[in-house]
């Protein structure tokens, strides 16, 4: 199957490099271009789109405004949406993973990275850029937004996970697959799908990164203090 990719960016020439580099990939295809957040959501819907390549900063609609957009839409609940952004470690970072991103890629990366990331982004998975460390990331999860509610309903509702479940949960939100984990656990890829899957649709979890910002604001999972 071809990855239907939408490119959302202010600046013309970014896109058209990326579009030339992905449209040289037998898998995948550019479908669509947006400059502002407004367009990115109306096309991510008009041209079926199944990952959004989204420049956090934009004219009008940012990117993170238009993030939360298609994650709220139940119509484009299978849409994926990898933000861009030119510094890899900051707030947006982590405001993206909140609206719903699977994941965040640097503006700097190699090409391979970028096409890696939009297959990745494609398959579910989550999308943590190397150069980001985990633990900051979980830093900057756990200082939240200075309210505490999101967190408690979060909290009241990891009640509903098993206790593999959890277990499966700590795992993903430490970065690891689901080979990794199979492995760390002792039982098979399949089951550990099972289980992801299981505490996806408990959570109401769009994909593994939303999975790991709740492990992370429920405080199931705690940042390490380096």
């Amino acid at each position: 199957m071809t990855i239907r990719v939408l490119l959302a960016d202010d600046q013309a020439l970014l896109r058209s490099a990326f579009k030339v580099l992905v449209n040289s990939e037998p898998d995948m295809e550019v479908v669509a271009e947006a400059s502002d957040g407004a367009e990115a959501v109306e096309l991510a819907k008009s041209q079926a789109a199944d990952v959004v390549l989204m420049d956090i900063r934009m004219p009008g609609t940012d990117g993170l405004a238009a993030t939360r957009q298609i994650s709220a839409d139940p119509a484009l609940a299978h849409v994926r949406v990898v933000m861009l952004t030119t510094f890899e470690v900051d707030e947006y970072v982590v405001q993206s993973l909140r609206a719903g991103a699977s994941g965040f890629l640097g503006k700097g990366a190699e090409p391979d990275e970028l096409l890696g990331a939009i297959r990745i982004a494609a398959a579910g998975d989550a999308l943590l850029s190397p150069v980001a460390t985990k633990g900051l990331i979980a830093k900057f999860l756990a200082q939240g937004d200075g309210s505490d509610d999101g967190a408690g309903v979060r909290g009241e509702r990891l009640d509903a996970l098993t206790g593999r479940e959890r277990e499966v949960l700590v795992q993903v939100a430490g970065g690891h697959s689901n080979d990794e984990i199979a492995e760390r656990l002792e039982v098979s890829p399949l089951t550990v799908k099972t289980h992801v899957n299981r505490a996806m649709a408990k959570l109401g979890a769009r994909d593994r990164a939303q999975l790991v910002v709740i492990a992370y604001e429920s405080g199931l999972v705690r940042p390490r203090v380096e």
